[in-house]
C-alpha cells in the first residue's frame, strides 16, 4: 500500500512541477508580450506612439494629432528663436514623420496582436514566436531609421547655434522630457 502511495505521488508530483512551470512560461510570455504592447503604444499607454516628452527630437515629437505636434514644434522653436520660415519647413518635416510612423505603429499593434495570439494557443509554436519576434525589430528599425531621417532633415533647416541650444537642453532633461532624477534642478 506504501508503494501505491509512493507511485501515486511521485507522478502526483511530477504533475505539479509541470504545472508549476507551464505556468511560470506562461508568465514569461505573457510579460513578454505586454512589454512588446508598451513598446508599440508608448509609455504611459500613450497610443500615439512614446511619451510626449521623449526631447526636442525623440518620438513625442512625430507622434499625435497634428495640432500637438505642431504645439510641440512651436515650443522647442521657441528656445531657439527660430524664424517663421524655420518653424513651417519644420512643422512640415515633423507631420510628414508623424504621418509614416502613424501606419508603422499600426503595423506594430498588428504585430503584438499576432503574438498574443501564439501565446493564446494550446502548444506554443516557437519558430512562429521567433519569427514574429525577428518582424518587430525590423518594424522598430524602420521606426528608428524614419525619426532619424527626420531628425536629419531638421538639422539642415536649424543653424548650428541653433543645434547646440537644443542638444543642451535635450542633455539637461536626460532625454526623457523630465528634471534629472539626481535632485538637481535642470539648468536653464
Amino acid at each position: 500500500m506504501a508503494q501505491a502511495n509512493t507511485g501515486r505521488s511521485t507522478r502526483s508530483a511530477i504533475q505539479r512541477a509541470a504545472g508549476r512551470w507551464a505556468m511560470v512560461a506562461l508568465v514569461a510570455m505573457s510579460a513578454t508580450a505586454f512589454g512588446a504592447a508598451a513598446w508599440a503604444e508608448g509609455a504611459h499607454g500613450c497610443r500615439w506612439g512614446h511619451a510626449s516628452g521623449a526631447g526636442p527630437f525623440g518620438p513625442g515629437l512625430f507622434g499625435g494629432p497634428p495640432e500637438r505636434i505642431e504645439r510641440g514644434v512651436d515650443r522647442m522653436l521657441d528656445r531657439v528663436q527660430a524664424t517663421d520660415a524655420q518653424r513651417a519647413q519644420v512643422k512640415q518635416i515633423a507631420l510628414a514623420a508623424a504621418q509614416d510612423l502613424k501606419a508603422q505603429r499600426s503595423a506594430g499593434r498588428g504585430l503584438f496582436e499576432r503574438n498574443m495570439l501564439l501565446f493564446a494557443a494550446p502548444v506554443v509554436d516557437a519558430n512562429a514566436a521567433e519569427q514574429v519576434r525577428q518582424q518587430m525589430l525590423s518594424q522598430h528599425d524602420q521606426s528608428s531609421r524614419r525619426m532619424l531621417q527626420a531628425m536629419l532633415e531638421i538639422s539642415r533647416v536649424l543653424s548650428p547655434e541653433q543645434r547646440a541650444t537644443l542638444a543642451q537642453r535635450m542633455k539637461d532633461r536626460h532625454w526623457h522630457g523630465g528634471p534629472p532624477h539626481d535632485g538637481t534642478p535642470p539648468a536653464r
